[in-house]
């Protein structure tokens, strides 16, 4: 490519910075705040893009009509998202983080079906702005004027923000809240409406973000998925709440998206590099750079990194003898499950999705509730396994017992060479960077036409002929079951402990001599052997593997499994796995508007229970347990008084008789 194309695609990437810039600041914004991890910002910049469309195409025959309708664009989703503050996320403030994640991620699945439902599955090309519709003369190359304007936007929106944030009493709350949300409670001002305020003013970033590209690309329902990774990565690398900082991570991601397409294909000491491939991973290969050297991100504080002592829990208690009981009836009851086919023949199939779906939810549950490390890309070593097998097979011709066997030890390199990175970092960061390391496996996966079929896959991956009918059911049955006890029983060793202990207080685990680095270190690679152990038994279920398997979309199901079921509790992902599948599985029969009803149960579910479906029944028994327990103590006492009442009575008598003799 020549300098004037190289410098073109210099001032593409500005133009893409500002409208990056834009869904990014609000997002910091938001989560500075009300430190709520907004997994639907990207359902408000799709908002924006159809609300534009609608707007403009009918008022937008002149410029004045033309802007006018993107700014009303943008306002009608800044109202939009208050109101889902005020009606849904203002009662879940007070629940653990990652449930309003999950809350969040059911509001995606409802936003995308009401936008289907009201803009329908085509996609809508807005018209061009009027009056920008020309080019200018870029060294004898034609440039778009509407990106020229763009490229300002960006800027001029930092300024506003700038002078909105420091020079009004609003932007002195909200900077105020950012560092002290309980000081700013106990000075009397009212947090509720600052909160809805700054949701309404971020949720209006992301809508004008939308809305000024709606004359460079078309509204389509798949924007809400692709624009929120982007956002996270521009929010992390600039610093959680540094405003700033996302305006300079978002020139920096998009100018190197930029170069990687200016560059192209290029031959480098004779061999053939393709850039151009580069722009599917680069911003994530460029967050993992700044994360392991700069965990707080380029412009964030070092206290945004520190890991956070999280309130102990209570300690586990091996099982009562009524649970193992339910447990064992369980087990029986899918044993004979096949035998059923005559009156239930979809029931084993999806019983045998469940028991995949709920190792590999159990895996994650491993690393999240007893090691505290939150992972945003565990499907990474779902996807490893599944091609470590697949691969094993197809590649190297060795027999499927073989395949399956060591598959998972692909998944474990994997955790081994990524872990070590990971539990340097807590929180937030630690999730993006495991986001990141499962972008680039995925990456990788997707382009390697020649050794994992690209995005057609691999074919073709069977059971050996012995596991034919039943009898694959009851193996991926039998290791399910074995996995299961194997990780309970390694949470009830010294190991589980001193996971427990580094999760709960890293600083006393070290006093006590416990390497918490180390610990959380294997524990990852563990998770990810059962990970990859799922992913293996999944693929030769399906006889086919996609780099969908280890999709963005694969990590959140995960989560949702563990957070649905319950975080605090050893069963709540199995019961999460089983209650998502049965879900998903029924909804998607019963509508084309499948999406919205499984969000909307999943809201009543996260409303209902905001311990998880198993752990807000534990609750409650323990409660009931309790209450029973306070009721015998209190007959045990009115009986022992009575019985003291009655022997005073005949110490009495016995007194009054001897007196008398």
């Amino acid at each position: 490519m020549d300098f004037t194309g190289f410098l073109a695609q210099l001032l593409n990437g500005l133009a893409e910075a500002s409208s990056l810039f834009l869904v990014a600041a609000g997002l910091s914004l938001i989560f500075g705040v009300t430190r709520i991890v907004n997994f639907a910002h990207g359902s408000l910049y799709m908002l924006g893009v159809y609300a534009a469309y609608s707007v403009v195409e009918h008022i937008g025959g002149t410029a004045l009509g033309f802007w006018f309708g993107l700014v009303a664009a943008a306002v009608l989703v800044g109202v939009f998202g208050a109101l889902v503050e005020i009606v849904l996320l203002r009662r879940i403030y007070r629940a653990p983080e990652l449930f309003q994640l999950l809350a969040t991620f059911a509001l995606v699945l409802v936003i995308n079906d009401a936008t289907l439902w009201i803009w329908g599955a085509e996609d809508l090309l807005g018209r061009r702005a009027p009056g920008l519709t020309g080019a200018i003369d870029l060294l004898g190359r034609q440039y778009p004027v509407y990106n020229l304007v763009l490229i300002l936007i960006g800027p001029v929106v930092l300024g506003l923000l700038w002078l909105l944030l420091t020079r009004t009493r609003w932007g002195t709350l909200v900077r105020a809240a950012t560092q002290d949300r309980e000081m700013l409670g106990a000075l009397g001002v009212n947090q509720a409406w600052l909160f809805t305020g700054v949701f309404a003013l971020g949720a209006m970033l992301a809508g004008l973000g939308g809305a000024v590209q709606l004359p460079r690309e078309p509204a389509s329902l798949g924007l809400d998925l692709r624009v929120i990774g982007d956002a996270f990565v521009v929010v992390v690398v600039g610093g959680m709440g540094s405003i700033p900082g996302a305006y300079v991570a978002a020139l920096i991601i998009a100018e190197l998206k930029a170069l990687c397409i200016g560059l192209g294909n290029m031959t480098i000491l004779g061999i053939d590099v393709s850039f151009s491939k580069l722009t599917l991973v680069v911003e994530f290969l460029f967050m993992a750079l700044v994360l392991v050297f700069r965990p707080w991100g380029l412009f964030g504080r070092p206290q945004g990194a520190s890991r956070n002592s999280a309130p102990a829990e209570a300690p586990l208690r091996p099982s009562s003898g009524a649970f193992r009981v339910f447990a064992l009836a369980v087990l029986a009851a899918l044993a004979v499950l096949p035998l059923l086919d005559t009156w239930l023949p979809y029931a084993p199939v999806l019983a045998q999705d469940i028991l995949i779906a709920a190792l590999f939810a159990l895996s994650l549950h491993f690393i999240m509730g007893p090691g505290g490390m939150h992972s945003f890309g565990h499907a990474a070593y779902f996807g490893l396994g599944a091609y470590g097998a697949a691969l094993l097979l197809k590649a190297a011709s060795l027999p499927m017992e073989l395949a399956l066997a060591f598959a998972p030890l692909a998944a474990a390199a994997g955790a081994l060479v990524f872990g070590w990175f990971c539990v340097r970092l807590s929180g937030v960061y630690l999730a993006m960077l495991t986001l990141a390391f499962s972008q680039i496996v995925w990456s990788v996966v997707f382009q390697w036409d020649d050794f994992t079929g690209g995005s057609n896959g691999l074919i073709g991956v069977w059971p050996a002929d012995w596991l034919s009918g039943n009898a694959y059911y009851y193996l991926v049955l039998a290791l399910a079951a074995l996995s299961m006890l194997v990780l309970r029983r390694i949470l009830f060793a010294p190991f589980g402990y001193a996971l427990r202990a580094g999760r709960d207080s890293m600083l006393r685990a070290d006093a006590i001599g416990i390497d918490v680095k180390r610990v959380q270190w294997a524990a990852f690679v563990l998770a990810g052997v059962f990970a990859g152990l799922a992913g293996s038994l999944f693929v030769f279920s399906k006889g086919s593997i996609s780099p969908d398997a280890m999709a963005v979309g694969k990590s959140v199901d995960g989560l949702v499994m563990v957070l649905l079921g319950g975080i605090q509790t050893l069963v709540g992902p199995v019961v999460g796995a089983a209650a998502f599948n049965v879900l998903q599985d029924y909804v998607m029969r019963l509508t084309e508007y499948w999406r919205a009803l499984l969000g909307g149960v999943i809201l009543l579910l996260v409303l209902a229970f905001p311990q998880g479906i198993a752990g807000s029944f534990r609750q409650l028994w323990q409660r009931v347990s309790r209450r029973d327990g306070h009721r015998r103590d209190g007959h045990r006492r009115d009986g022992n008084r009575r019985d003291g009442n009655r022997r005073d009575g005949n110490h009495g008598i016995a007194v009054r008789e001897e007196k008398q003799a």
